[in-house]
């Protein structure tokens, strides 16, 4: 009897994943966003209602997170950005920070693995923010990461650690404004919108400008995450699922209305 309710299991997790494989087809037949950035946000709440620490949702929510990758790369969907730990996120209990610390150095090197997820669909890494802040063998394992991935050129997986928006223009501006004054004759005409958004941490990285803003959890504001890149072609959806739920269900009405909106300006 066990063994039929094993092999019973096993057919339906099979057929599950066959119609996954068969609605993503379907779903790459039309258009495509370029690029869509997630919130990953209610991972500590997702915890708590099944009574468990901050830090066992912070692992549900790695494994959604590679789980929601692959759905992108079986689309072909050519870069993603994700809100992994804002600056402001210091100020939470140290255990807590430790905790996440541990994980992001564990997990960055585990899925750029040779074999590995972002090996695998030729992802490359950027880890994008103000890293300095990071314990010492935390930016070790980003190095390695990033090393391990930078031949990878087919997608792009941005993982913001630690990061906010006001320090990304503002080192951004930084930037700007030193180029214009090393030329020899100070050169204002050098600090536009444009130049600006060149030295964008995500534009460095080469990442096409943003179609779709997700967040999860309910909370309808943007808290400092692509602030900038948050313009008026960039579709902005607040769902109510915790990030660790966060599936296909969640993402498919979101492409459709994508598609959607492109075939509309596009007969217009």
């Amino acid at each position: 009897m066990t063994w039929i309710l094993s092999w019973t299991v096993s057919l339906l997790a099979f057929i599950k994943a066959q119609i996954v494989i068969l609605l993503l087809r379907v779903l790459s037949a039309g258009p495509i966003p370029r690029h869509v950035a997630f919130e990953m946000d209610g991972n500590r709440r997702f915890a708590r209602l099944t009574g468990r620490r901050a830090v066992d949702g912070h692992s549900d929510g790695f494994h959604t997170l590679k789980r929601v990758l692959e759905m992108c790369m079986r689309l072909d969907i050519r870069c993603v950005t994700v809100y992994a730990f804002a600056i402001e996120n210091f100020n939470r209990p140290p255990d807590e920070v430790g905790a996440l610390m541990k994980l992001a150095e564990e997990r960055l090197v585990e899925i750029a693995q040779n074999g590995a997820l972002l090996s695998r669909y030729g992802v490359r890494l950027n880890v994008l923010g103000h890293r300095e802040l990071l314990p010492m063998h935390v930016q070790v394992a980003i190095d390695k990461a990033e090393g391990m991935t930078r031949q990878n050129n087919r997608a792009i997986l941005n993982v913001c650690a630690p990061y906010a928006s006001r320090h990304e223009m503002t080192s951004a501006v930084q930037s700007v404004v030193q180029q214009a004054l090393d030329k020899e004759n100070f050169d204002s005409s050098l600090i536009t919108e444009q130049t600006i958004e060149e030295n964008l941490m995500t534009s460095l990285g080469g990442s096409p400008p943003l179609d779709i803003f997700i967040r999860t959890s309910g909370v309808k504001r943007l808290s400092g995450f692509l602030q900038w890149q948050c313009c008026e072609n960039t579709q902005i959806h607040m769902v109510d699922t915790y990030w660790p739920d966060f599936g296909l269900w969640d993402f498919v009405p979101i492409l459709l209305d994508y598609q959607r909106k492109v075939w509309a300006r596009s007969s217009s």
